[in-house]
């Protein structure tokens, strides 16, 4: 695989990831004062945000990964195992951006 098609590969990755931020930040937008909501059905409310507020963050980390392997395609020693000196497969990278080893050195 060339360096261009990693980087659409990756920065495919990186639109999709943005646009799954955008939906858990619009998934946590307050609710109206003027909605009726009981004590349930607020706590639930509140334990969905919680979960929300988790998946956000996560997509953030690996979206901040993701442009920094964007950033690394075409230098020296990028998708190269740091233990074996295999390349990575690019499907590891896109799951997994912070990978420094191929699957079979990282078990």
């Amino acid at each position: 695989m060339t360096d261009s098609e990693k980087i659409q590969l990756l920065q495919k990755e990186i639109i999709k990831t943005k646009k799954i931020i955008k939906q858990y930040q619009e998934q946590l937008k307050p609710i109206a004062p003027d909605c009726a909501v009981d004590a349930l059905s607020r706590m639930d409310t509140m334990m969905d945000n919680k979960i929300v507020e988790q998946s956000l963050s996560q997509n953030i980390i690996r979206l901040n990964q993701l442009e920094i392997v964007l950033e690394s395609v075409g230098k020296k020693g990028f998708g190269i195992c740091r233990k074996c000196g295999q390349p990575i497969a690019i499907g590891r990278i896109l799951i997994r951006p912070e990978s420094l080893y191929c699957v079979r050195c990282a078990e």
